[in-house]
């Protein structure tokens, strides 16, 4: 069985009906302002997953089977994890400075600037020649890329304590809906690059522009809408009272030198996880390729599945979860399941296999990340929260740039499953930071009401 298999197609349509049916089902159950930023979330991740998967393939097109600096040799895996990292190098500087930006002068315009910078980074993306305007243009969208934090901000803002890990993961529910849909609309394009969009005699072909253009023309219908429907989620006073706070620089020391605090523990647990796990992302699809046959052309199914599981975890059961188990609990129920995932990935020798490893990795992310957010969020001053949710995205960030050099090397160097084996030792790690935070997050949260 392969990824071109009828069965395979048929049980990928039938999943997306599902999550189409289950979707339409909840979405009365989600506030007007949440659904909003959610649906801005959702295109905007539509955009960046069309062209995210086909990466490491222009990469190799572009760039071979390695390259030659200073007379080393530089394989396709470091060289992608290289690209990949501009993106983050990008992010971790700009994160707490959007951050600060956004408690100061709001959410909404923070957004609409990323918006922008994304479209463009796109348009880069589509007509890059060259590996230098590969990395360019990953540049270009990590600096508007670093307003992850202002998101989760925007959705703390706008709920109570006790919803504000079910409303992260309606959104990350809605982002994961793009990761589902993105890919396969780049192959999609791929597909129309190749045709002759011009009647007559003449011929007019995008080629592997395609993806890069669609995306860019959808960023910027996404930025109209926000700009037309999306309010800022703060009252102005408030926007006041953040220009009081400590400066991103003192609040990453005090990450650093007060590193048994909740809100600290929870930024490191973050931080860990996140970058073990997106450091393999890397090197996804050349693993896919090297053991399953999979192409620029099918990556896209394997993504939609991916998200599909994804956006069920969070709609149906995260909510549940968190009402039996508690956020802190529930955290470390994920990073098992997560680390799980990723040890069971390289050992899988068929589809079903990996379909059953694979299944595990949305689970776990779906049950990690808006759990640690949510417990963040209640740390935190309402005032500080645009810069300690930056702050987890830098830290995060440095994460994430240190594991795709890092797994590049180990698929070059050391084999193609070695990197997957690293990332699970990584992610089951972060579990002893979370070991008695139940206790220490209920003594410390702040008392709250619905903004």
């Amino acid at each position: 069985m392969s990824f071109d298999s009828p069965i395979v197609r048929v049980l990928l349509v039938a999943i997306a009906a599902g999550l189409l049916f289950v979707l339409i089902r909840e979405a009365r159950k989600i506030p007007a302002k949440l659904f909003v930023l959610m649906t801005t979330a959702f295109v905007d991740m539509v955009g960046l997953l069309m062209v995210l998967p086909l990466l490491p393939f222009y990469v190799k097109k572009l760039g071979g089977e390695g390259i030659d600096v200073f007379g080393a040799h530089v394989g396709v895996g470091l060289i992608s994890g290289v690209i990949v990292v501009a993106f983050t190098v990008a992010q971790l500087l700009s994160a707490p400075v959007w951050g600060r930006f956004s408690d100061r002068f709001g959410r909404r315009p923070a957004l609409l600037i990323a918006l922008a910078a994304s479209g463009f980074a796109y348009l880069i993306f589509g007509f890059a020649n060259s590996l230098a305007l590969l990395f360019i243009s990953r540049l270009v969208q990590g600096a508007g890329g670093g307003t992850v934090g202002v998101i989760q901000a925007y959705v703390a803002d706008a709920t109570a304590p006790g919803e504000r890990a079910r409303a992260l993961g309606w959104l990350s529910a809605a982002t994961n809906l793009g990761v589902a849909l993105g890919p396969v609309l780049g192959s999609l394009a791929l597909s129309l690059g190749e045709r002759d969009l011009m009647p007559g005699p003449g011929v007019l072909m995008m080629q592997q522009a395609a993806p890069g253009v669609l995306a860019a023309l959808i960023c910027f219908c996404n930025m109209i809408f926000a700009a037309r429907y999306l309010s800022e989620a703060r009252a102005p006073h408030e926007h006041h009272a953040a220009a009081a706070g400590p400066s991103p620089r003192q609040a990453a020391w005090r990450v650093l030198s007060h590193s048994g605090e909740a809100s600290s523990r929870l930024i490191l647990t973050y931080a860990i996880a996140i970058g073990a796990f997106q450091g393999t992302n890397t090197i996804l699809a050349l693993f896919l390729n090297a053991r399953f046959q999979v192409t620029e052309k099918t990556i896209g199914y394997f993504f939609m599945y991916i998200g599909a599981i994804s956006v069920f975890t969070r709609v149906l059961w995260l909510g549940r979860a968190v009402d039996r188990l508690g956020e802190a609990r529930l955290s470390r129920v994920g990073i098992v399941l997560l680390a799980g995932g990723l040890l069971m990935m390289p050992l899988s020798r068929s589809l079903p296999m990996l379909a059953g490893a694979v299944a595990m990795i949305p689970l776990g992310t779906a049950f990690t990340f808006p759990c640690v957010t949510a417990l963040l969020s209640r740390v935190i001053s309402p005032t500080e929260r645009g810069l300690y949710m930056g702050l987890q995205q830098t830290f995060g960030g440095i994460a994430r740039i240190a594991a795709p050099l890092f797994y590049g090397w180990a698929f070059d160097a050391i084999g193609v499953s070695a990197p997957f084996f690293f990332s699970s030792a990584f992610v089951l790690a972060t579990i002893f930071l979370g070991f008695g935070l139940d206790r220490h997050v209920a003594i410390v949260a702040p008392a709250e009401t619905k903004v």
